[in-house]
C-alpha cells in the first residue's frame, strides 16, 4: 500500500510540474504583444504557439476538474489572465450585408499567381481562376502581395487582364525589378474611382533579396475620401530544401543545424516585421483621411507587430465576423496573418474570407463606410 501511494504522489508531482511549464509558457504568450522581440528574442515564439499552449492549458482545466483539485483554480485562473486577447483569435460578431455605398476592399497574396508551377498549362489556369474571383468579388480597391508581372512581350499576361477587371487604370505598384527576365516581383494596388495621392513607406530593413513593402493611396468614393495602405511585411523565407531524403552521417548535428537555422530567421523576420510595422504605424498617424490597412502581416494576433496596429485601429474581422478565419493554407499552421485594419471613423460590413484554395493564402473582402 505504501508503494502505492509512493508512485501516485510522484505522478501527481509530474502533473503538478508538467501544468507549471505550460501555466509559464501561457504567460508568456501573453505578454509577446507587448514586448518588443528586441527586448527578448524567445518571446515571439511563445505567442506563435498559442493555440498549442490554449489547447493544453484547457486540457490541464480539464484533467485537474475531473480529479477534484484545487490546481483546476490555478488552469482557470492562467486561463482567465487573457481576458479578450483570447478574442484576438476567435470572433463572435455578427456580419452585416455589405453597405453598397462604401468602399469595397478586397486584399490579396496571390503567390506570384502561381508563376512557378512546374506544369504551365496547370500555371495559366491558377492565373485564371484568380482573374476570375476578383472578377465575381468585384472590389472597388484591389491589394495584392506578392504581385507579379513581366514588361512586354510576355507569355504570362498580367497587368492588362487587371485593367480589364477593374474597369480603368487607377494603379500604384511598388516592386522589384529583374532586367534580364524583365520580371517585376511585389505588391499592387488598382482602384475603380480616382487615386489623387499615392505613394510609398520605406523599410529600412530591406534586405537584396527581400520584395516586402508597403505602398498607400487616397482615393474618393461618392465624395469621401479614403487612405488606402497595401502592406506585405517581411517574409520568413525559410527556404528549407523539400527534397532530402536520406539524413547525413551525423543525424542528430544535422537536425541541430536545421533548427538553428529556422530559429534564425523566425527571429530576424520578428525583429524586422516590428521594425516594419513602427514605419507604417507612424506614417499612418500622420494621414488626413480615414484609413484601411491590409495585407500579408505575416504574424498572428498574439504577436507584437499585430498589437502595433490594434493599439490605435479596429480588425475587421474581429469586428464583422465569426469563427476563427485562419487566412493562411501553407505547409506551415500559422492561422490568420492576413489583416483588415480600419480607422474608428468607418464602420466595416460584408466581411468574407475567401473558400477557394487558390494561392497559400485566402483572400479577405470587406466594405467599409465613412460614420456619419
Amino acid at each position: 500500500m505504501a508503494n502505492i501511494t509512493k508512485r501516485l504522489f510522484r505522478f501527481s508531482s509530474i502533473l503538478k510540474i508538467a501544468s507549471l511549464i505550460s501555466f509559464g509558457a501561457m504567460i508568456l504568450c501573453y505578454l509577446a504583444p507587448f514586448i518588443h522581440p528586441k527586448t527578448l528574442s524567445i518571446l515571439p515564439f511563445f505567442g506563435l504557439l498559442y493555440p498549442v499552449l490554449l489547447g493544453v492549458n484547457i486540457a490541464w482545466l480539464v484533467i485537474w476538474g475531473l480529479a477534484r483539485s484545487k490546481w483546476a483554480i490555478y488552469a482557470l485562473v492562467i486561463l482567465g489572465l487573457g481576458g479578450k486577447m483570447h478574442l484576438r483569435s476567435f470572433a463572435l460578431s455578427t456580419n452585416e450585408t455589405a453597405d453598397p455605398k462604401g468602399l469595397k476592399i478586397l486584399t490579396y497574396n496571390v503567390r506570384l499567381f502561381d508563376l512557378f508551377n512546374p506544369t504551365y498549362s496547370e500555371s495559366i489556369e491558377h492565373r485564371n481562376q484568380i482573374f476570375e474571383y476578383i472578377r465575381r468579388t468585384d472590389p472597388d480597391v484591389l491589394c495584392l502581395q506578392e504581385y507579379y508581372r513581366q514588361d512586354k512581350p510576355t507569355n504570362f499576361e498580367v497587368v492588362d487582364s487587371l485593367f480589364a477587371i477593374m474597369g480603368n487604370r487607377n494603379y500604384h505598384e511598388r516592386s522589384a525589378h529583374k532586367r534580364s527576365t524583365r520580371q517585376n516581383y511585389g505588391i499592387a494596388m488598382f482602384s475603380k474611382y480616382p487615386i489623387i495621392s499615392k505613394g510609398d513607406v520605406m523599410f529600412e530593413s530591406q534586405g537584396c533579396g527581400d520584395f516586402n513593402y508597403c505602398i498607400y493611396a487616397d482615393i474618393i468614393k461618392n465624395q469621401d475620401t479614403f487612405r488606402v495602405y497595401n502592406v506585405h511585411l517581411q517574409s520568413i523565407r525559410l527556404n528549407t530544401d523539400p527534397n532530402i531524403e536520406e539524413p547525413t552521417e551525423d543525424e542528430t548535428l544535422e537536425s541541430e543545424r536545421i533548427i538553428r537555422n529556422v530559429y534564425s530567421k523566425l527571429r530576424l523576420a520578428y525583429l524586422k516585421r516590428a521594425e516594419q510595422a513602427r514605419r507604417v504605424v507612424e506614417h499612418i498617424k500622420s494621414s488626413p483621411y480615414p484609413v484601411i490597412v491590409c495585407g500579408d502581416f505575416n504574424d498572428t494576433p498574439m504577436s507584437y507587430t499585430y498589437n502595433q496596429f490594434n493599439l490605435f485601429l479596429k480588425d475587421a474581422f474581429r469586428q464583422s465576423s465569426s469563427g476563427f478565419g485562419s487566412t493562411y493554407i501553407g505547409r506551415l499552421p500559422a492561422g490568420r496573418i492576413d489583416y483588415l485594419f480600419y480607422d474608428a471613423d468607418l464602420r466595416p460590413s460584408g466581411f468574407h474570407i475567401q473558400s477557394e484554395e487558390l494561392s497559400d493564402h485566402r483572400a479577405l473582402v470587406c466594405t467599409f463606410s465613412r460614420v456619419k
